[in-house]
C-alpha cells in the first residue's frame, strides 16, 4: 500500500519499507498542468536489521532530488545533550570497550552497537535480558502521583543531600540507580547548576519519562546487578532512592571523595494505605540491619535523616500512590477498585523514609 501527499515542492510519494527496497521510479498518476508526467525520485533503502526492518531508535535518513531539482534530506534526530558528557564514561556491556558515537547509535571498537531510542534514552541491556522495574503502568502512575508535588517534602531532602554531597565540586556527574520518571535527579540538578545527571533503569516506559525530566538528564538502560557499563571512578554523586542496591559497584564508580545517597522507607511508610489493601508489601524490620551489613565493606556513614510527613489523598491519588509501588504486583486490581467511593482509601497516609550519605572506605 502506497499514499501520496503534496509539499512545497511537489508531489511526494511513499511505499513501505519492504516496497521501497525494490520500487524503481515512480510516476505521480495525478494530471499536473500542461499534461507532462511528474517523475518522483526512488526512494532510498532504509537502513536497518535484517529485513530491513528499522531498529528500535533509528531514524533514516533518506535523500534524493525532487522534481524542481533542489534536494530533499530526512535527517536523524540529534543525540541528546545531556548524553554527551558521559559517553567518555560509557563502556560496552558485553567487552568492557569504550564507545564510540555514529549518528544515533554506540559501537565498540568489537563491534557491538547500541542504538538511541526515539524517546532519547539508550538501552546497555543484554538483548536477551528480561525487562524488569516498572512496567507502563506503574510508571505512568508514579509520573501521575509525583506530578500531584505529594513528595515535594523528599524531593527537597533529597537535593539538599545531594548539594551537601557536591558542594565544592566542579561540574559533577550524577549517578541515579533505579530512576524511574527521573523526579528524584531533576530536583538535584535543580539545586547543582552545572551537574550532569545519568538517570538508569531498567524499564523503557520509566526510561521516557527520565530522557525528558531535565535539560541536563541522560537516561540508559542497564540491570543494577550486573557490573555497570561505566569506567571506575567516573562519578561523583550516586543517589538510590526507594531502589534495589548494588554496594561494590557503587564503590567501583565513584571518584575519590564522592558520596552515595540512600533513601529507604521506614516502618511507618503507608502505613495506613496497607491497613485497606490486603496484598501491599511491607517493609522487612531487619531492612536497616540488612542496609548496614551490605554496605559496611565499602561505605561508612557520614550523615542520616530520618523524615516524615502526611499527605492528603483523594481516590485517585490512592489509586497512584498503590499502582506506582512494587506492591502493584502483588495487588489484586479488585482491590484497587475498592478504593473508590465512601470509606475505601484512608484520606491521609504517612509517609516515613530514611535517607543518609556514605562515603567510600
Amino acid at each position: 500500500m502506497s499514499c501520496c501527499w503534496r509539499s512545497r515542492t511537489g508531489w511526494c510519494w511513499s511505499t513501505p519499507a519492504s516496497a521501497r527496497r525494490t520500487c524503481a521510479t515512480r510516476i505521480d498518476p495525478r494530471p499536473r498542468p500542461g499534461g507532462a508526467d511528474r517523475e518522483l525520485p526512488r526512494p532510498l533503502p532504509v537502513r536497518g536489521g535484517p529485513g530491513g526492518r528499522r531498529r528500535p531508535g533509528h531514524v533514516s535518513r533518506l535523500t534524493g532530488p525532487t522534481a524542481t531539482g533542489r534536494t530533499l534530506s530526512v535527517v536523524s534526530r540529534p543525540v541528546p545533550a545531556a548524553l554527551l558528557p558521559w559517553l567518555d564514561a560509557l563502556l560496552c556491556p558485553h567487552c568492557r570497550e569504550p564507545f564510540a558515537l555514529t549518528d544515533r547509535t554506540l559501537r565498540c571498537p568489537s563491534g557491538h552497537s547500541f542504538d538511541l531510542a526515539r524517546a532519547g534514552y539508550v538501552s546497555l541491556l543484554p538483548g536477551s535480558a528480561p525487562i524488569s522495574g516498572d512496567d507502563d503502568d506503574m510508571a505512568r502512575a508514579r509520573d501521575s502521583f509525583l506530578s500531584t508535588g505529594a513528595y515535594d517534602a523528599l524531593r527537597a531532602l533529597t537535593a539538599d543531600l545531594a548539594a551537601r554531597a557536591l558542594e565544592g565540586t566542579d561540574d559533577p556527574r550524577v549517578l541515579d540507580i533505579g530512576c524511574g520518571t527521573g523526579h528524584y535527579l531533576s530536583s538535584v540538578l535543580d539545586r547543582v547548576p552545572g551537574a550532569q545527571g545519568l538517570g538508569v533503569d531498567t524499564a523503557p516506559r520509566a526510561l521516557r519519562f527520565a530522557a525528558r525530566a531535565h535539560d541536563r538528564a541522560a537516561a540508559a538502560g542497564w540491570d543494577v546487578f550486573s557490573p555497570f557499563p561505566l569506567r571506575d571512578a567516573g562519578v561523583d554523586l550516586v543517589m538510590d532512592v526507594f531502589a534495589p542496591r548494588n554496594p561494590a559497584e557503587f564503590a567501583r564508580v565513584l571518584r575519590p571523595g564522592g558520596r552515595l545517597l540512600v533513601v529507604r522507607p521506614a516502618a511507618e511508610h503507608l502505613a495506613e494505605l496497607r491497613e485497606h489493601v490486603p496484598g501491599m508489601v511491607r517493609p522487612d524490620p531487619r531492612k536497616e540491619e540488612r542496609l548496614a551489613e551490605a554496605l559496611a565493606p565499602h561505605f561508612a556513614v557520614e550523615d542520616s535523616r530520618p523524615l516524615r510527613f502526611t499527605v492528603a489523598l483523594d481516590d485517585a491519588m490512592a489509586r497512584y500512590l498503590v499502582a506506582m509501588t512494587p506492591s502493584a504486583r502483588h495487588v489484586d486490581l479488585a482491590a484497587l477498585d475498592g478504593l473508590d467511593g465512601p470509606g475505601g482509601a484512608p484520606r491521609e497516609v504517612t509517609v516515613s523514609v530514611l535517607a543518609s550519605l556514605h562515603r567510600p572506605r
